[in-house]
């Protein structure tokens, strides 16, 4: 499913004002047959008074998890039926019937988070309960993650071990330029996580002190999946400037840009970001540039990343039940689908199991 939003100048109290009017959707079936959809978004913000964007960042300030004290009656509630009706009604009927089956969504700015298994339909189902999801920035990156996956496929010798991180030693960073540095909260439910993950994997888990920087990025060309539980710090400026927080040593600050990644040589066939945020970066045309452009510009097919801030407990119930399916079934997509649809019976709103998104290639 490719998306493109579409603007257009409209007369508003004698001004011409830039707003969306319409969202197109091309559906190409595996068989090469395309089909072209337009739904007309001008009732939403003439009726309604809101855009696509606003929806979704509602969505996102209500999923975000908040503190206690502001969980009172004025958040924003998502709007996940509206969206579903915008973005997959016009299309549902040409969905593939078989739960297993992969759905690509190749969302198109705001879109890209979109939290896609999460959008319910009039009955209230969830799509992750009728589809298996993944997301792609654009054709271009699918194409690229295709060809990692058939280079790796070629190499065979996924020697390394698994590479698991929870919770470094944060480093201190300045909220805008120029103001003083200070230290990022620990997440000791990344280090627990890291922890229960780390034996599924044959492996340790780094955590603490050990995490630093200088470790970290020794040890990632030869892991064969990264798995990082930390901060992630998104520059929504410059992309590149976006960062994974490690613990410093020596003279370096502990912060490992999108920009060092994205010159890194990995044969890692996944790599999962379960932290806070990480998912966004700068919104621009081409989808979503960050931290899961650089990995898959480094060599890695499969990312997977968290579209907002996500609850310690639940994400990692979710991160167990993926890393067991994954060891009986070697497609990502599907190992994904089964944690949320578990982790949705002990923790059933989606904020606790909406925020992950596959983005790239799923076997």
């Amino acid at each position: 499913m490719q998306y493109s939003i579409i603007y257009n100048d409209f007369q508003i109290e004698g001004k011409q004002v830039g707003r969306e009017s319409a969202l197109y959707i091309w559906v190409i079936k595996p068989t090469g047959e395309i089909t072209f959809h337009q739904v007309d978004l001008q009732p939403l913000w003439q009726k309604h008074n809101a855009s696509l964007a606003s929806l979704i960042v509602g969505n996102q300030e209500f999923l975000a998890v908040r503190s206690r004290s502001s969980l009172g009656s004025t958040q924003p509630q998502p709007d996940l039926p509206t969206l579903h009706q915008l973005l997959i009604e016009p299309i549902a009927s040409l969905l593939p019937k078989d739960p297993n089956a992969h759905v690509i969504f190749i969302p198109q700015r705001s879109l890209f988070q979109v939290p896609f298994p999460a959008l319910q339909d009039a009955n209230g189902t969830y799509l992750i309960e009728k589809h298996t999801i993944l997301t792609a920035p654009s054709i271009q990156v699918l194409d690229l993650t295709r060809q990692q996956r058939q280079k790796l496929a070629q190499k065979q010798s996924h020697s390394g071990r698994a590479l698991v991180l929870g919770n470094p030693t944060m480093p201190s960073v300045s909220a805008y330029p120029g103001e003083p540095k200070q230290q990022l909260s620990p997440l000791p439910g990344a280090e627990a996580e890291a922890i229960a993950i780390a034996p599924l994997l044959n492996t340790q888990a780094i955590t603490g002190a050990q995490g630093t920087k200088a470790a970290i990025v020794q040890k990632m060309p030869q892991a064969s999946i990264i798995h990082l539980a930390t901060h992630g710090l998104l520059d929504d400026v410059h992309g590149l400037g976006s960062a994974i927080a490690l613990a410093p040593s020596g003279s370096d600050d502990g912060l490992l840009t999108a920009e060092e990644i994205f010159d890194m040589k990995l044969q890692a066939n996944l790599v999962v970001l379960s932290a806070c945020n990480t998912g966004e970066g700068r919104i621009t045309g081409d989808g979503v540039i960050g931290l899961s452009r650089a990995l898959i510009s480094a060599g890695v097919p499969s990312v997977i990343v968290s579209l907002w801030a996500v609850p310690d407990a639940p994400t990692s119930e979710l991160m167990q039940s993926f890393y067991q399916n994954l060891q009986n079934n070697p497609d990502k997509a599907q190992a994904l689908r089964q944690a949320m649809l578990t982790t949705m019976k002990t923790h059933p709103g989606p904020r606790n199991w909406a925020a992950f998104t596959l983005i790239g290639e799923a076997e």
